[in-house]
C-alpha cells in the first residue's frame, strides 16, 4: 500500500451519496487527513500534489475504492490456481478500481475447498487488499446449480461448516446457500454466529423461504435472478423479499448480459443504499475470447461472454469500472452508482473504514475521467 502524503485536487468528490465540486483531498499515512473546497489545499504539505484536471480532464471526478464482494479471477487467472493466480487477478481488477476484493471460490472437494481458503487466509494476512474469502459453493441447490459441478454440490451439515471455518482461520467473509437445502436454517445460524455474511444465491426458495433466510441471519442476495427464481407478479420469489429488507443488500452484476439494463435500474430504485455491484468477474476478465476453466467446468468465452458447452452463463468477464459505466447508462444517478461500488459493499462485510473519503477512512480512491475511465488508482493503508 502507497504511504506517500498526497493532495488531490480539482475534482468532482463522488462520495457518501453526494457530489462536491472544486474539491480537494488530503492523505497522510494512507488515511484521508483534510477535505474540502476551493484552494485551502495550498496550505498544506504533502510528497505529492495531483492536479486532477490534468490526470483527467477537467471534468474529472474521484471516488472511493471499489470493493468487489463476488469474483473468481481475471487477467487470464482462476483464483482455484493458487496464490500468484490470486494475485495476478487482483493486480487486473485494481487496475480497474478494484482496490479490495472478497475472493470467491466456486464448488470444489472437502479437501480443495479447505486448501484454498489456506491459502486465501495466508494472503489476507499479507495484502490488505485481499478482504478474505468467499465460498460460493459447495451448499447450493441443484437445480440452479449454474456453473457450478452439480456433482460437488453437498448438504451444508455441522461437520462440513466447521471444517470450512477452521480452515480459513477467521479469513471467510461470506458464503452463498440455498436455504431449502436440509439444515441450511441451522447453517445460517452457524456461520453468523462465526461472523460470516450469509448470501442467499443459487437456490429454489420462493419470497417466504427467503425471508426465512433472512429472520435467520443471511443478510446478502448471491447475483440477483440468477440462479434463482425471478420476480413473478404472484410468485415474486427471493428479490422481493430481498428488497423488501431493509437489513439485505442486493448483488447485481451490472454487465448488461446477466441483468437487463431496465433491471438494473429497477432494483436501484426498489432498495435505495442496498445495491452492491459486483463482478462475478472469472479468468477471461482483462483477457481475450477463448476457453478458460472454472472450477472443474470448462468455459467458453465469445465477444466477452462466458458461458458453459449448454449455454449457462458462467460468470462475466465484468470490471467494475465497466459496472459503473452500465448502472450509469441505465438511468442509475452517478452518486447512488457509486456508492453500490464502495460504501454499500464495505458496509455489508462489517468494514465501513473502506468505501470512503471521508475524514479518518482509508485513503483508497480512483480518478476517473468524463467517460467514466480510469485514469489512476490510489490506494491508502489499513
Amino acid at each position: 500500500m502507497d504511504d506517500l502524503s498526497r493532495i488531490v485536487h480539482s475534482v468532482r468528490l463522488v462520495d457518501g451519496g453526494t457530489e462536491t465540486p472544486d474539491a480537494w483531498i488530503h492523505v497522510v499515512a494512507g488515511r484521508v487527513a483534510a477535505s474540502g473546497t476551493g484552494d485551502a489545499w495550498r496550505g498544506l504539505d504533502a510528497d505529492e500534489v495531483v492536479d486532477a484536471r490534468e490526470v483527467a480532464g477537467d471534468a474529472a471526478l474521484l471516488t472511493p475504492g471499489f470493493v468487489d464482494l463476488h469474483g473468481h479471477g481475471g487477467g487470464g487467472r482462476a483464483h482455484e490456481e493458487g496464490r500468484d493466480a490470486i494475485l495476478a487477478a487482483r493486480a487486473l481488477h485494481l487496475a480497474h478500481g478494484t482496490t479490495r476484493a472478497v475472493v470467491s471460490l466456486v464448488a470444489g472437494s472437502p479437501a480443495d475447498l479447505q486448501t484454498r481458503l489456506g491459502v486465501i487466509a495466508d494472503l489476507a494476512e499479507t495484502d490488505a487488499s485481499v478482504l478474505g474469502a468467499h465460498l460460493e459453493g459447495p451448499f447450493l441447490d441443484p437445480g440452479h446449480h449454474g456453473a457450478h459441478d452439480p456433482a460437488l454440490l453437498v448438504h451444508p451439515t455441522p461437520d462440513a461448516i466447521e471444517a470450512l471455518i477452521a480452515a480459513a482461520r477467521g479469513s471467510l467473509v461470506q458464503v452463498t446457500l440455498a436455504p431449502e437445502l436440509p439444515g441450511g436454517r441451522d447453517a445460517i445460524a452457524r456461520l453468523t454466529r462465526a461472523g460470516v455474511v450469509v448470501a442467499v444465491g443459487h437456490t429454489s426458495a420462493d419470497a417466504d423461504l427467503a425471508r426465512d433466510a433472512f429472520e435467520a441471519g443471511a443478510t446478502l442476495l448471491t447475483h440477483a435472478f440468477n440462479a434463482m427464481p425471478g420476480l413473478h407478479h404472484r410468485a415474486p420469489g427471493p428479490v422481493a423479499a430481498a428488497t423488501g429488507d431493509p437489513r439485505v443488500t442486493i448483488e447485481v452484476i451490472a454487465d448488461g448480459v446477466h441483468v437487463h439494463p431496465d433491471v438494473i435500474r429497477i432494483l436501484f430504485a426498489a432498495a435505495p443504499g442496498r445495491i452492491a455491484l459486483v463482478t462475478d468477474a472469472m479468468a477471461a476478465a482483462g483477457a481475450t475470447d477463448g476457453t478458460y476453466r472454472l472450477g472443474s467446468l470448462s468455459v467458453r468465452v465469445q465477444a466477452g461472454v462466458a458461458r458453459l458447452a449448454d449455454g449457462t452463463i458462467a460468470g462475466s468477464t465484468l470490471t467494475q469500472d465497466a459496472a459503473l459505466r452500465t448502472a450509469v447508462a441505465a438511468g442509475v444517478a452517478l452518486p447512488d452508482a457509486v456508492t453500490a461500488l464502495t460504501s454499500t459493499p464495505a458496509r455489508t462485510i462489517g468494514r465501513p473504514e473502506l468505501g470512503s473519503l471521508a475524514v479518518g477512512a482509508v485513503a483508497d480512491a480512483v480518478l476517473l475521467d468524463a467517460g467514466l475511465q480510469v485514469r489512476r488508482v490510489f490506494t491508502g493503508t489499513v
